[in-house]
């Protein structure tokens, strides 16, 4: 059966779909990326989102809420990155439990050769195929991906609400 609703976009919607479902596979596992460390897609793009906005000291949970991740999976990345040497913790003057994460010295040079392997065996072909695209497609093609994003996000179960009940003594 065709899916006929999906119109001139199917091949699109099929292409979105691959990405996710391969890039959900190879996600989770560590890997060099041509670098003297290990880390996964998802650690990297913490490491990414933090060099992008680290002017503005934002904290664990504005990080977490912006990459789309819970903050209990985004304290697992800094957990690992801190113990890899890549991330360093910090906290405010003025509110000790108010935590912003820093990229390492040790992490800029892994993120930098990281960029330079991955740009070169990846990213370097797709940016070819798509500098003849006018500025305002990608603008509209960036908004499509957060539309698909946000459907992603909404799919999923709402959090139900905890009780305490209370254990009886027996």
């Amino acid at each position: 059966m065709k899916l006929e609703w999906m119109g001139k976009y199917r091949k699109l919607v099929e292409k979105m779909i691959k990405f996710g479902n391969t890039y959900a596979r190879t996600s989770r596992g560590e890997h060099s990326y041509n670098t003297e460390a290990k880390f996964s897609a998802s650690e990297l793009q913490v490491v990414e989102y933090i060099l992008e906005h680290e002017d503005q000291n934002e904290n664990m949970a504005g990080i977490a809420e912006n990459l789309g991740i819970s903050k209990s999976a985004l304290s697992k990345h800094t957990k690992r990155m801190v113990e890899k040497g890549l991330l360093e913790k910090y906290h405010t003057s003025d509110n000790q439990k108010n935590i912003i994460i820093r990229v390492s010295d040790y992490g800029r040079q892994i993120y930098s050769a990281y960029a330079e392997y991955t740009y070169e065996n990846a990213f370097r072909k797709m940016f070819r195929l798509l500098e003849d695209i006018p500025d305002e497609y990608l603008d509209r093609f960036t908004q499509a991906m957060e539309i698909a994003s946000q459907l992603a996000a909404a799919d999923k179960e709402p959090e139900q609400k905890v009780e305490l009940i209370k254990i009886e003594k027996s």
